[in-house]
């Protein structure tokens, strides 16, 4: 261990933007380092200072060679023995970044944060879990989502690059999932212990003074000064599993004078579905709007901080069909906003047991959902009760106390330290 604390070292594809698993490294390196350690970063994109970062391009899915395997890999058919070299030479050369970067920043402990879960990146999986396997090094195997969860890996020519490193059970790898029906498949799988943290968002310290009142987000979004054209909010990327659909059809039938308002781009999954819900968007007279050019998800830059934007929604929609877990769900609670939810599978089994009050929906909006969605919008004393409630369960399962907790028990583990 370094003098003054351990040198943790996230290695991902990206550490930037406001995707989930960028969004919760940074979580995580708060508490670590508000508990005394240095955090580092390996990635083929990253935002976090130059001096403690690395990055090297091949790292990222995006790039060219990368997309290229994923492409040439998940289909049906053999694996031509060109495909296999080049995940080999890429994997090399990877491994030995990675090797330099523990090096140069005298690394402790690394955390992998999702690039052995989802394979989005083979030669990166492969790396990794060759350099650990020839290491001595402690390791956090953070996972966010695997591939046997997305309908898209399930297809391939790589099931032994898959059964090796995605994740790989290696002595000294420990396993972290975000709910508790990952652990069960990690564990039936391959055999493993598996820890479970939940996404989490800073509850002992509720959200300061906004940088914009909500008159001057609305009138930055070009919404009616009159506080009659109600802002609905749609936080996430525009991708299928969102379900962006169901909102739409939720503030047509609502018969409200209201926007929806889409915080996130989709610059990761092509440009298919965002033409299918404007189509739908068209087709019901519904006012969408996306704001990924003029919403600032952290840092600087952008027009409307993301939390500003969530203070001015009268409404949250969440209406996915799938989630690891549901960052922005919590990002919801965290600001007092109240939400509709579709009963994804993770939300029915770990997060709505603790008794959070959401309107709920089962895949399809009923009129009774349609009825309670307008009755919070018109009535802000019920939804000051039902947020306020919320909040008070935030605070006590989501919250960076619980985080602070959980870390602290994993390092011990990662150095074979009993608890005191």
């Amino acid at each position: 261990m370094s003098p003054g604390g351990l040198r943790i070292g996230f290695v991902s594809t990206r550490f930037s933007g406001s995707d989930g698993v960028s969004l919760e490294t940074r979580k995580w390196a708060s508490v670590l380092e508000g508990m005394g350690h240095a955090c580092f970063y390996f990635a083929g994109e990253c935002d976090q200072p130059a001096d403690r970062s690395m990055v090297v391009p091949e790292a990222m899915f995006t790039h060219p060679e990368i997309e290229a395997i994923t492409a040439a890999v998940f289909r049906p058919g053999r694996r031509a023995p060109g495909v296999s070299l080049g995940i080999q030479r890429l994997a090399g050369m990877l491994k030995d970044r990675i090797a330099e970067f523990v090096d140069v920043f005298g690394i402790d402990v690394l955390v992998t944060e999702n690039a052995l879960t989802i394979p989005l990146n083979i030669p990166l999986g492969l790396a990794l879990t060759e350099f650990i396997a020839e290491n001595d090094i402690p390791v956090i195997a953070h996972h966010h989502d695997f591939y046997w969860e997305r309908d898209r890996f399930l297809v391939n020519c790589v099931g032994d690059y898959l059964t090796m490193s995605f994740p790989p059970a290696l002595p000294g790898v420990h396993h972290v999932v975000i709910n508790s029906q990952a652990s069960q498949q990690l564990s039936l799988r391959k055999g493993v212990s598996v820890r479970v943290i939940p996404n989490v968002m800073d509850f002992e310290h509720p959200p300061g003074p906004p940088e914009r009142t909500t008159a001057e987000v609305r009138a930055l979004l070009g919404l009616a000064d009159d506080a009659e054209e109600h802002l609905v909010l749609q936080p996430t990327r525009v991708v299928q599993r969102k379900g962006i659909e169901h909102a739409i059809e939720l503030v047509k039938r609502m018969e409200l004078r209201a926007r929806l308002v889409v915080s996130h781009d989709q610059i990761d999954e092509g440009d298919g579905y965002l033409r299918r819900i404007l189509e739908y968007a068209d087709l019901l007279g519904v006012k969408l709007e996306f704001l990924a050019d003029k919403v600032r998800q952290h840092g600087n830059g952008g027009t409307v901080a993301l939390g500003d934007l969530y203070r001015a929604a009268d409404l949250v929609t969440y209406p996915s069909t799938l989630e690891g877990f549901g960052n922005a769900l919590v990002e919801a609670v965290y600001y007092r906003r109240p939400v509709v939810v579709n009963r994804y599978s993770i939300y029915s089994l770990d997060i709505a047991p603790k008794g959070f009050r959401m309107i709920e929906f089962d895949d399809y909006i009923t009129d009774d959902v349609v009825a309670e969605a307008r009755k919070v919008i018109e009535n802000p004393a019920l939804a000051e009760e039902m947020t306020e409630h919320n909040y008070q369960l935030g605070r006590r399962y989501y919250s960076f106390r619980m985080l602070e907790a959980q870390l602290h028990a994993l390092v011990r583990d990662c150095l074979g330290e009993s608890p005191s």
